[in-house]
């Protein structure tokens, strides 16, 4: 028997662009395809971009060049960039990377084996001319879903296909191989943007707003208790735009207890709310829902009106902070986070002393703060009155100081609250080797992966990845928690394991 072909997916940007990885995983494997981790071991190493912003169009530039160095010393063949900047860019990211060996947007996801054997046989295949991906459905939502068959949505795969397809436990699973073994995965509930934020290309590239079916979701997340998920993370560009093109604004309501009630599921959260678009009911299900984290990823930018208008969006300091008030009256430890754009075109100082204001009131667990520069195809990059690169680097970083000492703050107002633990990463002491740093780390409610701390566990005696703890917040360290598993929580985080 010939040996497998092998692949490595390197994966940067976004936890949409995981759920993608996943999807092409199991699209690889279904062909036959053997999925190693270290690219130095692959064939091909494929390269899922970003193509955001422009510190993570290089840092994917910079993957595709150290991926392309392999080649000259171990058994890769090939590179190839697939993802956001691949779709954003096509051909022009093609003839400015040579060094890559193929460039493939979303549409040749559904064909990935093919394309990375013609690439390994030494064939070529042409960049794509990218375009308008927002003309490619109806411009009513309700029109979509008819039409969404006919166009690529990463991680929008079927769930029940047929046997073989994928790595199956039964009929329901998803085109989708994971690829580590965390406790925790992000779940697509959504595409593509309708909103028109005068700083964002994202709408251009992937797409106009489309919903998946329930069913799917729900189907998807049975599928991924069974290989051991406790957490799952939704995600797409705006959860709370979920279901208006499936005749239903308030979906994602009555979706997320079903959600809740999946067996071996122990916490949903739902991430990338815009605060224009919640609703009482949408706050009542995630404060109130029983395994549904009180956790809002609220997507702010800005706080004054007159910067807010300029990006095309809604809001002010006020009214941001009555939202986060009317939201604590109902889960007073509720967690919240957002990012901030400074330095936009037209900010004044007064503008920023407004969001200094509202960062100050608002009692954020994590903030994300981001200088401004013009992105290609936007509207803010016609804009006048830009600010000089200086100016804007010297309020990122006064702003992003605040931020650090604002998160500190708020990480300390929850010492001596209880928080639900899931356990991630046990060190040399507990029962899951010496790979992982010392201690016992997991995170709690408030808290998001990657993107918002972690909780330091004082005991880790008997516990393993996987395991949801009782603890009491002790101390802190920074943005993150220090907390003592309370007696008696050990016997319930081993029944939450099983």
């Amino acid at each position: 028997m010939p040996e497998r072909r092998t692949v490595a997916l390197v994966t940067l940007g976004c936890a949409r662009n995981e759920v993608d990885s996943e999807e092409l995983a199991g699209r690889l494997e279904a062909d036959g395809w053997r999925l190693v981790e270290d690219a130095t071991d692959a064939d091909v190493a494929v390269v899922n971009t970003c193509g955001f912003v422009e510190a993570a169009k290089k840092d994917s530039v910079d993957a595709l060049l150290e991926a392309n160095d392999l080649k000259e010393h171990g058994r890769t063949q090939a590179v190839v960039a697939v993802g956001c900047m691949a779709e954003r860019y096509g051909k022009e990211l093609a003839e400015a990377l040579p060094e890559a060996d193929g460039v493939l947007g979303f549409d040749d996801y559904a064909s990935i084996s093919d394309r990375l054997q013609t690439i390994l046989n030494g064939g070529i295949h042409a960049a794509h001319t990218p375009r308008d991906r927002r003309k490619l459905l109806p411009i009513s939502p309700a029109e979509r879903q008819e039409s969404a068959a006919s166009v690529a949505l990463p991680g929008h795969g079927p769930v029940d296909l047929p046997e073989g397809i994928a790595p199956a436990s039964g009929p329901r699973a998803p085109l989708r191989r994971r690829l580590d073994g965390s406790p925790v995965a992000s779940v697509k509930l959504a595409s593509g943007c309708d909103r028109r934020c005068s700083f964002c290309a994202i709408p251009s590239f992937r797409g106009s707003f489309i919903s998946r079916r329930p069913s799917d979701v729900l189907n998807e997340t049975r599928w991924l208790a069974e290989q051991g998920v406790k957490e799952i993370m939704l995600v797409s560009e705006n959860n709370t735009s979920y279901g208006k093109d499936l005749g239903d604004i308030r979906l994602l309501e009555s979706l997320l207890p079903e959600l809740a009630e999946i067996d071996g599921i122990e916490r949903v959260r739902v991430s990338y709310l815009q605060p224009a678009e919640m609703r009482p009911g949408l706050i009542d299900v995630l404060t109130s829902t029983p395994k549904i984290a009180p956790y809002f990823d609220l997507s702010f930018q800005h706080s004054a009106p007159g910067v807010l208008r300029a990006m095309r969006r809604f809001g002010d300091t006020d009214r941001f902070l009555e939202l986060l008030d009317t939201i604590r009256s109902k889960a007073p430890q509720a967690g919240a986070r957002s990012n901030f754009i400074v330095g936009f075109p037209g900010e004044t100082e007064a503008d920023l002393a407004e969001l200094e204001r509202f960062l100050n009131h608002a009692r954020l667990d994590a903030i994300g703060v981001f200088g401004y520069s013009d992105e290609e195809g936007t509207e803010a990059a016609t804009y006048d009155g830009k600010l000089d690169e200086d100016v804007v680097a010297e309020r990122l970083a006064h702003v992003s100081r605040l931020a650090e000492e604002l998160v500190s703050q708020r990480a300390e107002e929850r010492v001596g609250e209880t928080v639900h633990v899931l356990v991630e990463s046990v060190g040399p002491d507990g029962e899951d080797g010496d790979d992982t740093e010392d201690g016992v780390y997991g995170r709690g409610a408030h808290q998001a992966p990657e993107t918002d701390g972690q909780v330091l566990l004082t005991s880790g005696a008997g516990l393993s990845v996987g395991r949801m703890v009782e603890a009491k917040v002790v101390g802190t360290e920074g943005v993150d928690l220090v907390a003592e598993p309370l007696q008696g929580s050990l016997a319930w985080s081993e029944e939450a394991g099983r």
